[in-house]
This record gives C-alpha cells, structure tokens and sequence, in this order.
C-alpha cells in the first residue's frame, strides 16, 4: 500500500506544470534550474520535483523515468497520469475506486491520520491528489496494448509464395497411363531359296501360317 505525503500550495498550475512536460524534452536531470527554465521560478513550485518522484515520474536523484516520457505522449499522458496515481496513493483507492471532490472529507482525514499532521497540511495534500486527479483517466484498463511491428510487405511476399505454390499443386497434372494394352508390331523377313520348283513356296508359306498366326 502507498500513500504519498507530497504537496503543493499551488495547485492551480500544476495542470499548466505538466503541459510544459508534454510540450519539451525530457532533460537528463530535471533539477530546480530546469525547473526555472520552463517558467517556474518560485519558490513555491520546487514541490514539484517531489511530486514527479512521488508519481514515479523521476528518480530520486533527478533523472526523468520511461513513465515520463510515455507521459510525453499526449495519447496516452491521461492515463499514464492515472496508473501513476493508483500506486502513489493506492491506501485512497482501496477506500473509494473512483474518488471525487465529494469525498474530500474522508481522504483529507486518511492524510491526517497516516501522517499524524494538521488540518491545514492533510487539507493541502488532498487538494494536490485532487488537483492531480483531474489530469487523470482512471480507466487504465483501457490502455493500448503496445503490439509488435509487422512487415506487412514481407508478409505479403510470404503469402504470395505459398499462393504460387498452390497454384502449381492446383494446376498439376499427373501424366495418366493408358489403359489400353500395349500394341506389338511384327516385321517378319522371309529369304526364299531360288528354286522354281512351286511346291516349296507353299510349304514355305502354310507352315508360316500355321506358326504365326494361328
């Protein structure tokens, strides 16, 4: 459980505070200098910084987190805001899931009775947690999902691969066998002896006759 003690007395710029961190770069420490850089010179603004590290925002020595900078993503900056929240102050959103100002009096006495403090120190967190609130989308389940990049033209190239191979499979055509029986073709030479006597011929040819195409 989690319940940040972090506060501000001006709560009335701290929507204009993170617009100017979804407007600029993140710098590598955001340091009180920084700070001043983007337009906030008081005194009163260094509460800042413990709120961003609070929120998970920054590291404790300074330096911008990825939280931070998917902050910077306009898309999204709302509901980062609101994961952020959950865990900042989770001890107040086991007490009521969706909070509003209407429950100031029970959260302003969860500040108080945590931190033992003051009426006037609890009053100034709560205001912090529900100026902060207002820059939130409580609905993280809603969050894009981050899916990964696909080369749709190697997809397409795969695809039209496999749609050429079964366009070959599909016009394949098996060479077919005949059914028929194979036909033989005979060429028979016939050398007859050169004799003038008729009666050989005709033996000749009837004793063919009888072997061949009976």
């Amino acid at each position: 459980m989690a319940l940040s003690n972090s506060y501000t007395v001006v709560n009335g710029q701290l929507p204009e505070f993170f617009q100017k961190l979804q407007e600029g770069q993140a710098p590598d420490k955001f340091t009180q200098q920084h700070l001043k850089d983007i337009g906030f010179t008081s005194t009163n603004h260094r509460a800042f910084i413990q709120i961003l590290k609070s929120l998970g925002f920054l590291t404790p020595d300074g330096t911008p987190t990825q939280r931070y900078q998917e902050y910077r993503n306009r898309a999204i900056g709302k509901k980062i805001m609101g994961v952020a929240l959950k865990e900042a102050y989770s001890d107040l959103f086991v007490i009521k899931e969706r909070p509003s100002i209407r429950d100031k009096d029970i959260i302003q006495g969860k500040f108080k009775s945590t931190f033992n403090t003051t009426d006037l120190v609890a009053e100034r967190q709560a205001k912090t947690f529900f100026a902060l609130l207002d820059l939130a989308d409580l609905d993280t389940q809603s969050m894009p999902a981050y899916a990964p990049i696909i080369d749709e033209h190697s997809q397409e190239d795969d695809h039209t691969e496999l749609e050429d191979q079964f366009d070959e499979k599909d016009n394949y055509q098996p060479s077919r066998k005949s059914s028929r029986a194979p036909s033989l073709h005979y060429n028979i030479e016939i050398h007859l002896p050169a004799t003038k006597d008729i009666e050989v011929y005709n033996a000749i040819f009837k004793s063919i006759k009888e072997h061949l195409f009976e």
